[in-house]
């Protein structure tokens, strides 16, 4: 119980800060997309460095989660940070939820407590083959970094272009909280000194900077809806994937389970892509998307 409210509440602080932070980089200049130049210059907005306060308390909280229990358990639990992101911007809005807003709720709710019931995640210790865990890690960092470069060409959609990057972001957060978990192993195991002399800390940080920038850049390109749902429904799948590939943890494999484990990550993205096109989600940079669709590439 206690991992639960630990993940529920770094799920509140995450999907609120990410609101915020969209609110703030809509307005930052469009010729720092996918630039480091774009960080310096929202550093700069209140609004921003509030989200981002927001979202490093959700980290924290995860982190503690991740130490505590299994990735396979937090993983989705953290996917309900949209569920506050709408709630926010319901309120702000003034939107009511409607079917399609309540549909995307009882989805990804439902969905969640579906996997998490039917695979009865149990953790382990990151005790995999070294060439596997590198494999995966390369698997999905190479994901993000081509899905990155595909967005950066001229000739891409906008709204598609949002989507890549937040899938690209999403799946850095995935990797970033599979290496948490190692951290705090080995920070159990050694102390600080055991955890300062493993390069699981310090690729903890390159993944944050790049994935902030990744996810800064969408938010400033195009509306909430168009990023956050693919980076929602990208980071559990991500971090369930480094957690049975390497990380140890065990899900029950008979046919029933599998199929409702299958079902209920279904029915999570499902409602995370219908809780993200609900007119309750803030429509951010629209007017500057359509400026953009309509210039010359």
């Amino acid at each position: 119980m206690t991992v639960i409210l630990l993940a529920l509440g770094a799920a509140c602080c995450l999907g609120l800060g990410f609101v915020f932070q969209q609110a703030a980089a809509q307005h930052a200049p469009m010729k720092d997309f996918l630039s480091f130049r774009l960080l310096l210059d929202l550093v700069r907005m209140p609004l921003w460095v509030a989200g981002i306060g927001l979202m490093v308390v959700g980290m924290a909280l995860g982190a503690v989660a991740l130490g505590m229990g299994d990735i396979t358990l937090v993983e989705p639990l953290l996917a309900t940070n949209l569920l506050f992101a709408m709630a926010l911007s319901r309120r702000l809005t003034r939107q009511r939820l409607g079917r399609s807003g309540w549909a995307g709720l009882w989805l990804l709710a439902g969905g969640v407590t579906a996997f998490i019931v039917a695979g009865q995640p149990q953790g382990g210790r990151s005790n995999a083959d070294p060439m596997w865990q590198w494999l995966i890690m390369g698997m999905v960092l190479g994901a993000a970094l081509l899905l990155a470069a595909v967005a950066k060409r001229e000739r891409v959609h906008v709204s598609l272009e949002a989507a890549l990057l937040g899938i690209a972001a999403g799946l850095l957060y995935g990797l970033q909280d599979a290496l948490t978990r190692i951290s705090g192993e080995r920070f159990g195991a050694g102390g600080w000194s055991g955890l300062l002399i493993s390069w699981q800390p310090y690729a903890i940080v390159v993944l944050g900077v790049l994935a902030l920038l990744f996810v800064q850049s969408a938010f400033e390109s195009a509306p909430l809806r168009l990023s956050l749902p693919a980076l929602t429904a990208a980071q559990p799948l991500a971090g369930i994937l480094c957690g049975v590939g390497f990380l140890g943890d065990q899900l029950r494999v008979t046919p029933g389970a599998l199929a409702t484990e299958v079902i209920g990550i279904m029915a999570v993205v499902a409602g995370i892509v219908l809780i993200g096109s609900h007119p309750a989600m803030p429509p951010g940079a629209g007017q500057r998307e359509n400026a953009r669709e309509l210039q010359p590439h």
